[in-house]
């Protein structure tokens, strides 16, 4: 096979044909054809496969945008000679790297494995051990999906939280409320991110998922992608158990051997396990707590939390393409970054072309933010979180559960703020600190809000600690200085956004189980491993992997 780089091709050219921002992948192979014969100087007919590796688009010489590719295809001449013959620098004869499941090992597993949580990591790690033949336990303190999601649109719409399904608990975990994207920063070397990518499509994501250097999903299609692979670990003898949650573990000399568990009405039961998934999300505190109690091993990490912000859409396309749309351009992302005078970092995180805000609360009395983006990336809107890395020194408190008690700290404070509702404020009052406006007569034609949930105007300029308020407001100035507008009067400061990552580290060891609980296996965001859905979704196959290549099923 022969991969072809850096193939660059005018955006809106023949072969740079897209439908609101999505090329059809078919479509987008056969119209490279004659692009990638003529990179390597052969007739197209010696192409007998084309397939599409990555997709980019690089606007450095707007409004003159190009797509950029990175393609593999097959001959039926002998590649290595077409490769002399050619002498394209960019092309090289390479074999991809295909994930393979292990080989299973020796050691029988009498009880069915525990997978607690139905996120990304949870869902994955039990999909590997269905497929080869473990008939995994899947426990999830949530509803269903397609259930979880009218608990949501009732939230946004009366404000009446149901603390067990929302935006963070339930089948899909947060990432199903928050866009599909599946960005990650993880090598990799084993082909272990295709497969994860492949299983999304199988189960309905958009095929170009596989090659777009920023793929999403979206909310709206995430949902049926989950339930699909949940229907699929069933059907391989899996059990899925909702409004199921896991209220302690039992232990016998520092090995698990079994879960309790509580449904909806309080009844507690144990399932008897020797191999226990620890597959829990960044809000699971309460389990956190469970954990800390019966002396599971853990610490508190960085994090960060800061506010979210929304900016008109069509001025985020202007300045990063030059134009305000395009049929041919998705709703352009952005990436910000900036080293304080402090030498603090402020940056951008969960970037959502054409998306909304929502309130992701899931406790009373405590409110947080977070943002999502539909398939289609059509809201008026981009928003993103400005954020600043707080560690334990900065939040202070004792014990592994310090970075909790911060981050609700500043949730109460939101909650009070708003009343419940998202406090929201414009750029132009937050730095003059003094009476928030909101929109009046003379702001008639400033930017308004696309938030799930109520609103309300309010002083969230005495939300965060001063330091990180500092520290966005420099921030918010050096971001106007790359993107044109980014720190105009009407941009919109939101929040609080506390969520962005787990506040706690579940320490495990190179066999993956935690480092004083055998049979334990801490993954994901919760544990303090993963930071985002494909990430998450592939330290659950990983954990999976190992548990795999030792045990073998017995049941």
């Amino acid at each position: 096979m022969i991969r072809i780089s850096n193939i660059k091709v005018k955006n809106g050219s023949e072969a740079s044909q897209y439908t609101n921002g999505v090329m059809e992948p078919e479509a987008l192979s056969r119209s490279l054809i004659p692009v990638a014969a003529k990179a390597l100087k052969i007739d197209a007919k010696a192409i007998a496969d084309l397939s599409v590796f990555r997709h980019s688009i690089d606007a450095r010489k707007k409004p003159d945008i190009f797509d950029i590719y990175t393609i593999d295809i097959s001959l039926n001449i002998n590649e290595k000679k077409a490769l002399q013959k050619a002498r394209n620098k960019n092309a090289q004869l390479f074999e991809p790297v295909v994930y393979k499941l292990p080989e299973l090992g020796t050691n029988k597993m009498t009880k069915p494995p525990v997978v607690v949580g139905a996120g990304p990591c949870g869902l994955f790690a039990a999909y590997e051990l269905a497929c080869l033949g473990f008939k995994p336990i899947l426990i999830e303190r949530g509803r269903a999906v397609e259930d979880r999601q009218k608990d949501v649109e009732n939230f946004w719409k009366t404000g009446v939280l149901d603390t067990t399904s929302n935006v963070q608990f339930g089948e899909g975990g947060a990432g199903a409320f928050s866009d599909g994207k599946l960005n990650t920063m993880v090598r990799d070397k084993d082909g272990i991110g295709r497969r994860a990518l492949k299983i999304f499509i199988d189960h309905g994501a958009p095929k170009e998922i596989y090659y777009e250097a920023k793929p999403h999903i979206g909310t709206d299609k995430l949902v049926d992608v989950v339930k699909n692979i949940r229907e699929d670990i069933k059907s391989m003898g899996g059990l899925v158990l909702f409004e199921t949650k896991m209220s302690g573990l039992i232990m016998t000399d520092a090995h698990v051997t079994g879960v309790k568990v509580t449904d909806r009405a309080g009844n507690e039961s144990v399932i008897e396990t020797d191999t226990v998934v620890m597959a829990i999300g960044h809000s699971a505190r309460d389990t956190f707590e469970v954990l800390n109690s019966e002396g599971v091993y853990m610490e508190p990490k960085a994090f960060a939390v800061g506010l979210r912000v929304e900016h008109p859409q069509k001025n985020i396309n202007r300045s990063q393409y030059g134009v305000y749309e395009s049929p041919t351009l998705p709703a352009s992302p952005y990436k910000v970054v900036h080293n304080t005078s402090k030498g603090r970092g402020v940056y951008s995180f969960c970037m959502c072309p054409g998306g909304h805000v929502v309130n992701a609360s899931s406790e009373e009395g405590y409110l947080c933010v977070n943002g999502m983006s539909y398939y289609a990336r059509d809201s008026k809107n981009a928003n993103s979180a400005i954020i600043v890395t707080v560690k334990p020194e900065d939040f202070g408190g004792e014990g592994p559960l310090c970075g909790v008690k911060f981050q609700r700290e500043l949730e109460k404070r939101a909650f009070e703020l708003g009343n419940g509702k998202v406090p929201v404020e414009y750029l132009a009052d937050y730095r003059k600190k003094g009476t928030v406006k909101g929109n009046t007569d003379e702001r008639k034609d400033w930017n308004t809000p696309c938030i799930k949930g109520d609103y309300v105007f309010a002083s969230v300029h005495d939300l965060l600690p001063d330091d990180l308020k500092e520290a966005i407001d420099e921030g918010m100035s050096a971001f106007g200085r790359m993107i044109e507008g980014f720190d105009a009067d009407d941009t919109l400061m939101e929040g609080v956004e506390s969520r962005t990552s787990s506040p706690v580290r579940i320490t495990r060891g190179e066999d993956l189980q935690a480092i004083n609980t055998k049979g334990l296996y801490p993954c994901g965001e919760g544990a303090g491993y993963a930071g985002g859905i494909m990430s998450a979704a592939m330290d659950g196959m990983k954990v999976a992997a190992k548990i795999c290549s030792e045990r073998c099923p017995g049941m």
